[in-house]
């Protein structure tokens, strides 16, 4: 039997090592779901049920493993919904290849069903690389070109192949003017800076009397690095969301998250350094980093477009982060005055100590901060944790505490709602022996987490540790936006934008062959978590949460206490529940310890 052109782009995309690709079926591309049935497992077709979740499912199998994630869905609206999946992964620097149907050539320019112009849809998600193949000949190098891609400048590329193209019989480019001969393979460089230019950083560290450090996703693998080079700088450091994994937060001296999500230890990092010293990250806020000119600043990143951006740094850095660091390492100085390293873990170990008193705080019925400040010491060795976006995103990044070991992730760049469960799912795909946690607010569950339960009952009977746990956090309330709106727009909470119904998830979970697990007592929720933790199969933790309870950032602003003010004298809907929500808050920082 011949091999058609969609059998040639699953044996070339396993021959570049891909093992999973995750998407749903349709006609526009029936000729390569064929061949990957031809192919009998060679590669692994995981279905979701929403082709935006199985463009999350790829970036997250990206970000979890290092490898390309690979999506593939049909022409139109399965093209189309692959777009918000996509800019996760673009906006996080992650390798990812979509591959997408399209009818028929002899069809396209005819106004036909599901004809879109899918090369100018796509022009700017996969701007570095999408093409749309018109031969059997000039497949061959889309995929090699589309992969090398990816993997090179770690972002998003796209095929486009019409329909009729994908069952023709393949055939090698010809030996001929005007075709193209390309190969499979691709190794990541050494990259790291000229020893001239990491003299003149260290230069600029030495002299540093207070030196802070903020790390993000681009230092993942550079752990032991990092620590030596903290170290010898007697810094701390604080960590970009995407980078919450890169030191555990058992270490005296790192103050954990930076920005609206953060902690006031990272402020204070931030207000009263010396030197900056950021690796790997692109955090995006630039009123949490030191006032300008106050600070020197030295950075090292990949990209070179994403230097001195954020903060005018005096050395820029192009760089892999554990070998740029490796590299500085001899050449810093030890600090002798460690009155600024002992000022910095003095904050840290206070600021944990509010964080109990916050978490422990009484709730309406349950503190959201204590749902993440019990599951914290419970979490397994080697667990990885996602969280969405919105108000559960918060404690995320401020209450549980990494250990070596372990791995989390979110939607950083986009930001988008939805991406916890997919995220999940495809962690679970990568490492199917690791427990894997989603924090999901009740918002995103609703919006299109609840159908992807539907694939975790597929599949998860084929996973090695059957332990996968959602916790929804159920307050009915799009929170997070709800308190931008009083906070940052003095507004009151919009009840016709910001309530959602109140669904039993737990229950929904029960109905299709999960375990369910509801929590309204904040006393019981220890004992939750360990049933969940214990399961012989995937668990949905619901927990009725207070949506009164502020998440609060590490600095408050003048404008932001004035507008919430204003929100309050304007007439909030539930301002008797926010006061009180938020004196508890405000109140545990400085109070003694209390549950009442």
């Amino acid at each position: 039997m011949a091999q058609t052109v969609g059998d040639f782009i699953v044996s070339r995309l396993h021959a570049w090592g891909v093992r999973r690709i995750f998407g749903y079926p349709g006609d526009g591309i029936n000729g390569v779901f064929g061949a990957l049935n031809r192919a009998d497992g060679a590669i692994e077709f995981v279905q979701a049920r929403h082709e935006e979740m199985a463009a999350f499912m790829a970036s997250a199998h990206a970000k979890f493993t290092g490898e390309l994630g690979v999506c593939i869905a049909t022409s139109g609206p399965g093209a189309s919904h692959l777009i918000t999946g996509l800019y996760d992964a673009r906006l996080d620097h992650m390798p990812v290849l979509a591959i997408v149907g399209q009818q028929a050539r002899n069809a396209l320019g005819g106004h036909y069903q599901q004809e879109l112009d899918l090369i100018s849809m796509f022009k700017d998600v996969a701007g570095a690389f999408v093409q749309q193949a018109s031969s059997p000949a000039q497949v061959r190098h889309l995929v090699d070109r589309a992969v090398r891609i990816a993997l090179g400048r770690r972002t998003v590329t796209a095929i486009v192949l019409p329909n009729d193209l994908q069952e023709l019989d393949y055939a090698e480019p010809a030996r001929k003017h005007g075709t193209v001969h390309s190969g499979v393979g691709y190794a990541r460089p050494r990259t790291i800076p000229f020893e001239a230019d990491l003299d003149r950083a260290a230069e600029v560290l030495n002299q540093g009397s207070k030196v802070a450090m903020l790390v993000g996703a681009g230092a993942l693998g550079a752990t032991d690095e990092l620590v030596a080079v903290a170290d010898r700088l007697g810094a701390g450091v604080a960590k970009a969301l995407l980078g919450k994994a890169v030191l555990p937060d058992d270490i005296s001296w790192v103050t954990g998250s930076i920005g609206l999500l953060g902690t006031k230890p990272s402020w204070e990092l931030m207000i009263n350094c010396d030197t900056l010293l950021m690796v790997g990250s692109g955090f995006p806020y630039s009123e949490f980093l030191p006032k300008e000119g106050k600070a020197r600043g030295v950075q090292i990143d990949l990209e070179p477009d994403m230097l001195s951006l954020r903060y005018p740094m005096e050395v820029n850095l192009v760089g892999d982060a554990r070998e740029t660091l490796r590299a500085l390492l001899p050449k810093l100085h030890a600090k002798t005055d460690t009155t600024w390293r002992k000022s910095i873990e003095k904050d840290v170990a206070a600021w944990w100590k509010t964080l109990e008193r916050r978490a422990l705080a009484q709730g309406n019925p349950v503190n959201p901060q204590r749902v993440t400040w019990e599951l914290s010491p419970r979490l397994p060795d080697h667990v990885i944790v996602t969280s969405d976006s919105g108000s559960c995103a918060n404690w995320f990044a401020r209450d549980l505490k990494m250990r070596r070991g372990m791995m989390a992730s979110l939607s950083g760049g986009l930001a988008s709602m939805g991406a916890a469960v997919p995220y999940a799912i495809a962690a679970k795909f990568a490492h199917p022996e690791r427990p894997v946690v989603a924090l999901v607010g009740d918002g995103a569950m609703q919006m299109n987490n609840m159908a992807e339960l539907i694939t975790v009952a597929k599949y998860w009977r084929q996973w090695q540790d059957p332990r996968w746990i959602v916790c929804v956090f159920n307050n009915e309330d799009l929170n997070q936006v709800t308190w931008e709106q009083r906070v940052m727009e003095g507004d009151p909470k919009f009840n016709a934008s910001q309530q959602i119904p109140n669904v039993p998830y737990h229950r929904f979970a029960e109905l299709i062959g999960l375990k369910g697990i509801f929590v309204d007592d904040p006393e019981r929720l220890g004992s939750a978590w360990d049933e969940a933790l214990s399961a012989h199969k995937p668990v949905l933790l619901e927990v009725k949460t207070d949506p009164e309870v502020p998440p609060l950032s590490p600095h408050i602003t003048l404008e932001q206490a004035r507008n919430f003010t204003e929100a309050l004298v304007k007439g909030d809907p539930h301002e008797e529940s926010v006061i009180k929500g938020t004196a508890r808050q405000v109140l545990s920082a400085i109070l003694p310890h209390s549950k009442k």
